[in-house]
């Protein structure tokens, strides 16, 4: 079915460095019982930054992946995106918790040799192939080419469903197209030249300079140590007790993953707001679906109604470890401006409770080590208001978002800290989102309490007296005590780490994705 120039004072880096918290440890693949029933709208990650590449400062850079736990060798049909389905990027400039604009991805999936499928004569008939290709593949033109995922891109101005709707193009062609998964190296014997000509140079309405676009495969980016973790934290999560290296990662060099990429000029998106956007990521299916008894590639079930919004993310995974079991599949069907009902999962976490009864032992402790400052309301102002000053908007609403100051400029890909903002990068997480932040281990150590311990920020926050690199630099940020959290100052990590310099530092950034099969 076809879908019709701010200043940062201290308690900016103190609400900014606490959003991590609430969203501990990652993405949100697989996590919330319905969406399991519809991987092809699971959406697992986003990212939003300042472009790094060079040349590109003056745009922000969107990037929605869908579809988790991609095994390189998955045929024979791979990964394409649902053509049921529609996948949308909410930019929110004026801090309503209402979209402002939405970018759209459309997909419409059609079969090779002209909508029939590529055949061969087995005797004197013609009979359909089984695969995706029919030989080695370098272009979307092809004739090899069995499957062919075409989607449209539309920007709406105002409500996603009720708002102006216009057409994004390249070359005055509104059709796009998306590379076939990476298959395997006989199949392609150059995929990153053959998906780079699938990155399109796009025109978006009300925009004078030009973006990009690509929906394609990537490689995993989110580094995690996924098994041990969801095992009762199968480990103790402290530098030196387990090694910090790729053996670790349960995602990144094993998994790919399905990422819908925007490049959008910052003129465009802060409209007459102050210049921070609160932006996240949806997927929606009509509201009604019969299954035919006679299924055809082209209709394998009837559709209709109104969308119904199936997953939703913006900062990483608070469906998975910080909303509640029973309000997970409500979160994502929840729009932001409803977020103030979950507002208990923010001001009293239970993830810290949870390492508290795993590690309090391990640890040496004889009490709660969890932070005793509840209700957490320095997480509520970051998580769901944004900060005054820095990362809060013209008009505020509690409504949980990833935020970006977009007057923050990049940091060039070589200078980036994986710890973001807490490692005095404040172009990083959570300013925003980068595919090398390692969000893990930012967020485990803010949700313990670290940020109830001098911190090295005086001097980026203009504290009065403190020099760079020198201890005056260290400051107490003054939401909480060192006595608040008694492993405040411990080094936790999840033993997974993940680096800028690992991925491509050009458009759309996450690397080629693993092929299905090596020569």
């Amino acid at each position: 079915m076809k879908s019709n120039n701010m200043t940062i004072r201290t308690g900016v880096a103190i609400s900014l460095l606490a959003v991590a918290a609430t969203g501990a440890m990652g993405a949100s693949h697989r996590e919330a019982p319905a969406i399991t029933h519809s991987p092809k709208v699971d959406g697992t990650d986003f990212y939003m930054f300042r472009s790094y590449e060079p040349g590109r400062q003056g745009y922000v850079t969107f990037i929605a992946n869908y579809q988790p736990l991609q095994a390189p060798y998955g045929g024979p049909n791979y990964f394409t995106m649902d053509e049921d389905a529609i996948y949308e990027i909410h930019v929110d400039n004026d801090g309503d918790a209402v979209e402002d604009l939405t970018f759209q991805f459309d997909f419409d999936n059609m079969l090779g040799a002209g909508g029939n499928g590529i055949a061969l004569t087995i005797g004197n008939v013609d009979v359909a192939i089984p695969l995706k290709t029919a030989g080695q593949v370098s272009g979307a033109g092809d004739a090899t080419v069995n499957e062919q995922e075409r989607y449209s891109l539309n920007v709406v101005t105002g409500d996603r469903r009720s708002g102006t709707i216009r057409s994004i193009t390249s070359g005055g062609n509104d059709t796009f197209v998306k590379p076939l998964d990476y298959i395997g190296e006989k199949t392609f014997p150059d995929y990153e030249a053959y998906a780079n000509s699938f990155v399109y140079d796009i025109d978006i309405p009300g925009c004078a300079t030009p973006g990009r676009a690509f929906a394609g495969q990537r490689e995993e980016a989110f580094a995690v140590n996924l098994g041990e973790i969801f095992d009762l934290v199968n480990m103790v999560p402290l530098e030196g007790s387990i090694p910090n290296d790729r053996a670790n990662d349960d995602l990144v060099d094993r998994f790919n993953i399905t990422s819908l990429a925007l490049e959008v000029p910052i003129d465009c998106l802060v409209g007459s707001g102050n210049g921070v956007i609160g932006a996240w990521t949806t997927s929606s299916l009509p509201q009604a679906e019969i299954e035919d008894p006679s299924p055809t590639y082209e209709d394998p079930s009837i559709y209709g109604g109104a969308w119904v919004q199936q997953s939703r993310l913006s900062n990483p995974l608070v469906n998975e470890v910080v909303i509640g079991l029973p309000d997970k599949d409500l979160f994502n069907a929840a729009e932001p401006t409803q977020d103030g009902a979950l507002a208990v999962y923010v001001t009293n976490p239970t993830l810290p409770a949870l390492i508290d009864i795993l590690f309090r032992q391990a640890l040496g402790a004889s009490s709660n080590i969890a932070p005793s400052n509840i209700p957490r309301d320095d997480l509520v102002a970051t998580f769901l208001t944004g900060l005054p000053g820095f990362n809060q908007q013209a008009t505020v609403t509690a409504s949980e978002m990833l935020r970006l100051n977009t007057a923050v400029p990049p940091t060039p890909q070589s200078a980036q800290h994986p710890y973001g903002v807490v490692a005095e990068d404040l172009a990083g997480f959570p300013n925003g989102r980068r595919p090398g932040d390692d969000v893990v281990d930012v967020a485990l150590r803010v949700a313990m309490g670290a940020l109830c311990h001098d911190v090295p920020l005086g001097a980026e926050l203009g504290v009065a007296g403190a020099v760079e690199d020198q201890p005056s630099d260290f400051v107490n940020l003054g939401y909480c005590q060192p006595s608040d959290a008694p492993v405040g100052d411990e080094p936790f990590i999840d033993g997974a780490p993940i680096d800028a310099t690992e991925m491509q530092a050009v458009f759309p950034y996450l690397n080629t994705p693993l092929p299905g099969a090596e020569n």
